[in-house]
């Protein structure tokens, strides 16, 4: 039941961007009384935000904000850790961390000019300085990735690109299983794989996955989008454990795009939403998620790129805004580090044969059904 009386605060110790205070519940008051009115207290202390940042019986702690720390983010984007990027700042005035080994694949939409792209420029700074192999699917015809294809092992522009390519990484899987299987452990990471036979991890680039699930004549396409739904689902279920890690873009995502893109969202754990041009794609990105994230999402300023809603490790939402980089900043670290980019030969060498998905390998693993993809 909500209980409107005036809350009993304890002592306000400051932070760096404002205060925190410890608010004691009277009977019948449970946290989420206070999750309700946040705005309002916010108002009535007149500071930017307040947020409920941890609780316990009986007791809340509050974080105000006095100023929004996403108002100018001029942090540099920083390779903290293999598989680990600072690419922006948070709400909090901490910064937003991608780190892959925490959390292994992503969804990352938003509209033209939000700030979408700039994110991925901000991924490739961060992950070309370290030990590990970049992949692109650039359904743009090339032009968002082609620019970094330097630092790249594998450049894939047309689907059926794609879908070879995607073969090619369930054969590195399935090399990997046979790894993992002979030194008796569960992952890449575990530490009684020997340091030289650990295989190096890649990351997944897709731009544009709306395209890979579109279809103009589907009596000619059908066999090609099932083949690709199947192929970019099983990697997503399996890769964490073999050291693959996907980034999935897209403008538009929907429901409609078919059962395939559902399916794919459930395996996508990490979310990042801009501002979008449907509700649709946000509930794609959020709405399985707090719904308040979904109505902040709807609230993001075409004014403000770059900032988006956010779902990481910690599982709950949080308003982020990334570093800008430049598509030139992104090239030139693409060029300086292109001598780190494994040959996708060597990737693939004597994986060739176990590449696609065979008749056993599909009664293990059903197929979406895209039937419904609209043509």
């Amino acid at each position: 039941m909500d209980v409107e009386r005036a809350p009993r605060l304890g002592v306000i110790r400051p932070t760096a961007l404002g205060f925190r205070i410890t608010v004691r519940l009277h009977d019948g008051q449970t946290p989420e009384d206070y999750g309700r009115v946040l705005d309002k207290l916010a108002h009535a202390w007149k500071v930017h935000s307040v947020r409920l940042a941890s609780w316990k019986p009986g007791k809340v702690t509050l974080v105000a904000t006095l100023s929004d720390p996403l108002e100018r983010v001029t942090i540099p984007v920083l390779s903290e850790d293999l598989l680990r990027v600072r690419v922006g700042m948070l709400d909090t005035g901490s910064p937003f961390v991608i780190d892959f080994r925490a959390v292994p694949h992503w969804l990352n939409v938003g509209a033209t000019q939000s700030g979408k792209s700039n994110l991925a420029n901000a991924l490739i700074v961060g992950l070309a300085p370290q030990p590990v192999a970049l992949v692109g699917f650039d359904l743009k015809g090339g032009v968002e990735f082609t620019p970094y294809e330097a630092r790249m092992s594998a450049l894939a522009t047309e689907r059926a690109e794609c879908a070879a390519l995607l073969a090619d990484l369930i054969g590195i899987i399935k090399d990997r299983m046979a790894l993992c299987r002979s030194h008796r452990v569960k992952n890449i990471w575990h530490p009684r794989l020997p340091e030289d036979k650990r295989p190096m991890p890649i990351v997944v680039l897709v731009d544009e996955v709306a395209e890979l699930f579109l279809m103009a004549d589907p009596k000619s396409e059908k066999e090609e989008v099932a083949a690709v739904a199947t192929r970019l689902l099983r990697l997503a279920q399996l890769g964490r454990a073999f050291g693959i890690y996907l980034v999935v873009c897209g403008q538009r995502v929907g429901s409609d795009l078919g059962p395939g893109v559902t399916a794919l969202r459930a395996q996508l754990t990490g979310r990042i939403c801009h501002m979008v041009n449907d509700e649709e794609t946000a509930k794609m990105a959020l709405g399985d998620m707090d719904p308040g994230a979904l109505n902040a999402a709807r609230q993001i300023s075409p004014n403000r790129p770059g900032t988006a809603v956010v779902v990481g490790s910690e599982g709950r939402w949080r308003r982020m805004r990334s570093v800008h980089v430049s598509e030139e900043q992104a090239e030139a670290a693409a060029a300086t580090f292109a001598g780190l980019a494994p040959a996708w030969a060597d990737l693939t060498r004597g994986t060739a044969a176990i590449g696609d998905l065979d008749a056993v390998e599909l009664e293990e693993f059903t197929a979406p059904d895209l039937d419904g993809i609209p043509a």
